[in-house]
């Protein structure tokens, strides 16, 4: 993690925050729900594939996440919006093919 400081995503992408309240209530993940008005990012994904605006709500692992982790699909109206979920917290999000969401990360998270 670099030192800048963590900054909650509801303050960060409030659009997308409540994107993803509706879109995990819609699919019956009501505890997920729950979880994103809590959430602070604390890094971005360094793939530099230039559609992804990943980012980390937990620590990223050294390697994979292990067998208590799952994939949480989601169906937004633009991009693509998958949750990694470890031990029933959200860990990851991804966020492809969002241009706004990649370029705000890359200048919180340079």
């Amino acid at each position: 993690m670099t030192g800048k400081k963590q900054k909650l995503l509801l303050e960060m992408f409030p659009a997308l925050s409540a994107e993803l309240q509706q879109l995990l209530a819609e699919e019956g993940e009501a505890g997920l729900a729950a979880q994103v008005p809590e959430l602070s990012v604390i890094e971005r994904c360094r793939c530099g594939d230039d559609f992804c605006g990943t980012f980390y709500v937990l620590p990223k692992p050294a390697g994979a996440y292990g067998p208590s982790h799952r994939n949480v699909a989601l169906t937004p109206k633009e991009g693509m919006l998958i949750l990694d979920v470890v031990s029933g917290k959200i860990a990851a999000v991804e966020v492809l093919y969002r241009n706004e969401i990649r370029q705000k990360l890359q200048i919180e998270f340079p």
